[in-house]
């Protein structure tokens, strides 16, 4: 039997997190250095390991993802989302299938109103017909190609885990696999909508709503300028302190997902981050980002080492999140 996705502890929590909270820039977010990773994996591992149980959030620097492709990446966002909303609108997010365009159509249990963003979903085997071929006729093999090396990234640190977690190495990798139809890893294009004049912090309104990601691990690009990202780690929920993390193009923010934390029997946290709007001293324009949510192949099942949680398919889970984050908007 499907849970209801009301019931979920995960939305339970967010749905009490509405608040502005206060801003705390005393917590550090680790940086992990991947220099070296196959000597150095073990070093690695642990330094992952500590971040993702303390904190959940961490970036990540010699990654392996070359400067010029995230920047051709954010190039080639920007160019889709300035083609005019009528093209766009030809290309819609579909119900259950994590691929498409939608606008202000994610509305967050901690809010209850649509974030204020446009977004482009890519899954792999459901993007028939959902490319912009005819406008913009090197966007889908710029894309796979990026969307390929952001898969690599994630299985690298994904088999740090697995090892401490007393998996094989390559169990996650062997968990979300690109070649099958039941694939369902998703890139993700945000635009933040620009603010005009002064616009002063509104609790009812956000770029993005307090939430959890309902996936493995998230791997976020940010711009360097564009702020607003923030995060509470769960053990400070209560206290609402939230902690700006700093964009920097070349850096790769990562965060554990509410996937990997049941299949983890909890050990890793999942933790709770929000766009706000700026403040009328901050920039005001526009904020583009990219994300990463490793998300396990639809047939697979997902329990932890420790049976702590009864198994569920990654399909039923991620369904169950996806409905309770969208709503039908005229």
């Amino acid at each position: 039997m499907t849970t209801s996705p009301h019931n979920l502890q995960e939305l339970q929590l967010e749905s009490t997190l509405g608040a502005l909270g206060e801003e705390n820039q005393q917590r550090a977010i680790p940086v992990i250095d991947l220099t070296d990773f196959d000597n150095r994996k073990s070093v690695i591992t642990e330094q992952l390991w500590l971040a993702a149980t303390e904190c959940g959030f961490f970036q990540l620097s010699n990654h392996g993802i070359a400067l010029n492709r995230i920047e051709q990446a954010f190039t080639d966002a920007e160019s889709f989302f300035a083609l005019p909303s009528a093209d766009k609108q030809q290309l819609p997010l579909r119900p259950g299938t994590n691929a498409g365009w939608e606008s202000m159509a994610q509305v967050r249990p901690s809010t209850g109103t649509a974030d204020q963003k446009e977004s482009y979903q890519i899954t792999r085997p459901r993007m028939t017909g959902l490319w912009p071929q005819q406008a913009l006729p090197a966007f889908e093999s710029d894309m796979l190609e990026f969307e390929a090396s952001c898969w690599q990234l994630g299985m690298k640190v994904l088999s740090c885990f697995a090892d401490k977690l007393g998996f094989a190495s390559n169990f996650f990798a062997q968990a979300h696999q690109p070649d099958q139809p039941s694939y369902q890893s998703t890139l993700r294009l945000l635009h933040y909508y620009a603010t005009n004049g002064p616009v002063a912090v509104d609790e009812s309104h956000w770029r993005a709503g307090a939430h959890t990601d309902f996936d493995c691990l998230t791997l976020l690009f940010q711009q360097s300028g564009q702020h607003g990202l923030q995060v509470c780690p769960g053990k400070e929920a209560s206290s609402q302190q939230w902690t700006p993390v700093e964009p920097q193009t070349g850096l790769v923010t990562c965060n554990i997902g509410d996937m990997l934390m049941r299949w983890s029997d909890d050990q890793l946290k999942s933790t709770l981050h929000r766009v706000r709007m700026p403040t009328p001293k901050e920039y005001q324009g526009a904020r583009y980002s990219i994300a990463f949510f490793c998300q396990a192949n639809k047939d697979v099942m997902i329990q932890g080492p420790l049976g702590k949680y009864p198994a569920i398919s990654a399909d039923d889970y991620l369904q169950q999140r996806i409905q309770a984050n969208f709503a039908n908007k005229k």
